[in-house]
């Protein structure tokens, strides 16, 4: 078999030995040198026209940096170091972006770590000044390739934002290696620059509720748009004050443009509406308000079974739990035959699976009046059934009747605001939990605000 015609290499790399190569782009074999770095060789036939590449412009190319002069490149342990500098003369403030007046320069060089060739890393070097910036005093100048403060190019953070959107954090950590420190300040860096800005402009339809984050009562309060189906808030903390810090960023004009703000009965977050924005229209969450129905029910439910343990009545509402907390549709054929037991031995019980199931279609009316008169029935009822759990929920009710009539007449829930919370569960316990209630609001920002991240792709 006849040998194939020699590759021609590319011009500005540079061999461990010390040899100056040269490629030219005619073809696509690969060739790769005895330490392991691989070059990009070609094959030239007669009738094919040389294009020489320098090797600068193809890693300029291949780091897809504009504003960037790449000075060269070499081999140092098991990486590749490539010397480079911004196109612009005139250095600009790393803070704000202004160009400003050197102040001095620093004597070493800075690197920068890009995306790799497969195992191979790439490092880019540059001998930073410092600028004295009249806002922001004498700062670091900028770099077309990375964010202030950052030892990552502007690629490697956005593959790694978009890596632990949806990846559990150790992963990340092992595919870009990195350290678990530093993908979480990369995500805040991410999470900082591409976080809209104008999300808690305009508002007019808020979900409010708390996530439990670690044990002994660590919480968060987190705001949700209904109109955009996004988390636009979220800080550490649960009550009045709490959420009194997110109408203080809303500011009087954002205020006056609430209009709905739905909750689920606590009474922090009551207190903060009313003292902010006593004009916003407050609606419970009707899951929350058949809760107080169904723990009632299970309460009495367990009271008559200490008080029948043993008897025959006793047996009859032994595994009668789920049948009575179930809704009516549930219902299965065993579920049946036990509240059929239940109503044949026990009346108290029976009466408080009639008061929940009440209470229920009370909720379920869709016309204002009928669903008051229901509910004021509903509430004297309860209120002399002589059921101790039953007579206190009542109390609870009758307190926010009118939060509970909005409900009926606007049909707004907190569904959005909980099914996002099962979401930042989710994050939180593919991180197996976070001890920073900062690092765990970017990575609820970055997966729940809409933000969007688009990396190097092949």
């Amino acid at each position: 078999m006849a040998a194939g015609p020699a590759p021609t290499l590319l011009s500005g790399a540079t061999s461990p030995e010390g040899a100056h190569t040269r490629i030219r782009t005619e073809g696509r074999r690969t060739l790769a040198m005895p330490t392991g770095i691989v070059i990009i060789a070609v094959a030239r036939t007669d009738n094919e026209r040389t294009i020489p590449v320098r090797a600068t412009t193809l890693l300029r190319n291949m780091l897809a940096v504009t504003s960037l002069f790449v000075l060269g490149v070499r081999w140092e342990d098991s990486y590749l170091v490539v010397p480079a500098r911004p196109r612009w003369k005139r250095p600009r403030c790393g803070q704000c972006g202004e160009i400003c007046p050197r102040y001095d320069q620093q004597r070493k060089p800075r690197r920068w770590r890009a995306l790799g060739f497969g195992e191979i890393r790439i490092y880019l070097e540059y001998t930073l000044r410092r600028v004295t910036c009249p806002t922001c005093g004498v700062r670091t100048e900028g770099v077309p390739w990375s964010r202030h403060g950052a030892r990552f190019t502007h690629d490697f953070e956005e593959m790694v934002a978009y890596l632990a959107q949806r990846n559990d954090q150790t992963t990340v950590t092992r595919l870009m290696g990195v350290s678990w420190r530093t993908v979480g300040r990369i995500v805040d860096r991410v999470v900082t620059e591409r976080l809209d800005p104008s999300r808690l402009v305009s508002l007019r339809r808020i979900g409010i509720d708390d996530f439990s984050y670690r044990k002994r009562h660590r919480y968060l309060t987190v705001v949700v748009d209904h109109d955009t189906r996004r988390v636009v808030w979220a800080a550490k903390g649960r009550g009045s004050e709490t959420l009194k810090e997110f109408f203080d960023l809303l500011g009087p004009l954002g205020r006056k443009l609430l209009r709905t703000a739905t909750i689920d009965m606590a009474g922090g977050y009551i207190k903060a509406l009313k003292e902010n924005v006593p004009h916003v229209k407050v609606v419970f969450d009707r899951f929350h308000v058949a809760k107080l129905a169904s723990d009632a029910v299970d309460k009495v439910r367990c009271a008559q079974w200490r008080e029948l343990k043993g008897t025959d009545e006793g047996v009859a509402i032994k595994g009668s739990k789920h049948a009575l907390l179930k809704n009516r549709w549930n219902l299965t054929r065993e579920d049946r035959q036990k509240l059929s037991d239940v109503q044949s031995n026990n009346r108290t019980l029976y009466r408080a699976y009639l008061l929940k199931e009440t209470l229920a279609k009370a909720l379920d009316y869709r016309q204002p009046k009928r669903a008051t008169d229901a509910l004021n029935d509903w509430l004297a009822w309860a209120s002399r059934s002589r059921l101790t759990p039953f007579v206190k929920a009542a109390r609870t009710i009758r307190k926010h009747k009118d939060g509970i009539l909005a409900y009926i007449r606007d049909r707004e829930t907190n569904g959005l605001a909980e099914g996002l919370n099962n979401r930042i569960r989710v994050v939180a316990r593919r991180a197996f939990g976070f001890h920073s209630a900062k690092s765990l609001i970017a990575m609820i920002h970055l997966c729940c605000s809409q933000v969007y991240i688009n990396p190097r792709l092949p």
